[in-house]
């Protein structure tokens, strides 16, 4: 098969803006092929995209997006090819859902605080009840008039280091490795831009199968700067627009950051490989 690939796409099911269905007619709109769903801590929109794919000729690979750290320093983790049904793999993203919540009600305790009047009710309306997160706290935020707009948000009061942001449960990079490995799936570094290479070098020595090379954060120069990296030390690669539509205004990206469906046959290979 052959044709253009995107890797790293959300759906409301975690913080995107589209359903499973909406972002597969986009997809096929935009040309592209094959398609991930890569819901934060979230699988349910997976089941939906496939059937959805399946009617109007697009592949949809499970995918899968969690969040990790290493001494305080929020490192994503891509998944794919993992087995959906899988038991143990879903009781460790019930536990991480759980912990959204009280995450999420922490910054809202200390939004209150600093003046900004929201409840958590107005985030879970936002979040229509799945995987919260802080783009649905902005959401609420701008709603309510008190930022100008979804970037303020996060600038001002949510992001890393901001006075109302609260950190995640914490989860080790190697914990998540296997995690994903015991479901039969490959794990990848998400958008490793920002990232100094000797943390990337110990993340490869932990086990990680790949890499996401492409990714809207990434300049050319890193595109060719991982490829290398991908090469000396034979892992698999991956890429994506990192879609989710709405107020983080990036329609244009989907179908723009794209890979090779080459890229799929190696890691159908290296699964292969692994169960050899």
């Amino acid at each position: 098969m052959n044709g253009k690939v995107d890797l790293h796409i959300h759906t409301f099911y975690s913080d995107g803006f589209y359903s499973p269905e909406d972002i597969v007619s986009k997809a096929k709109e935009r040309g592209l092929d094959t398609i991930s769903i890569t819901d934060h801590d979230n699988l349910a929109g997976i089941i939906e995209a496939t059937e959805a794919g399946r009617k109007i000729g697009v592949e949809v690979i499970p995918g899968l997006e969690i969040s990790t750290d290493v001494n305080d320093r929020e490192i994503h983790v891509l998944a794919y090819f993992f087995e959906p049904d899988n038991k143990e793999l879903e009781r460790y993203l019930v536990f991480f859902r759980e912990e959204r919540l009280k995450r999420a009600i922490r910054i809202v305790d200390k939004l209150n605080t600093l003046g900004l009047s929201i409840s958590i009710d107005d985030v879970l309306e936002k979040a229509r009840n799945r995987a919260i997160g802080r783009p649905h706290i902005a959401e609420a935020l701008l709603e309510k008039g008190l930022v100008s707009n979804f970037f303020e948000a996060f600038n001002k009061y949510i992001g890393n280091g901001c006075p109302a942001n609260e950190k995640k449960v914490h989860l080790s990079p190697q914990s998540a490795f296997k995690i994903i490995n015991d479901a039969g799936g490959l794990s990848f570094i998400a958008h490793p831009g920002s990232m100094n290479e000797s943390l990337l070098k110990d993340l490869i020595s932990a086990g990680v199968d790949g890499i996401e090379v492409i990714h809207p954060s990434h300049s050319p120069q890193l595109h060719r700067f991982y490829k290398g990296i991908v090469n000396e030390y034979y892992l698999l690669e991956s890429g994506g627009s990192d879609f989710h539509g709405g107020k983080r205004e990036d329609e244009n990206n989907l179908g723009k950051y794209t890979v090779d469906y080459s890229i799929i046959d190696e890691m159908r290979q290296r699964l292969l490989r692994n169960i050899a």
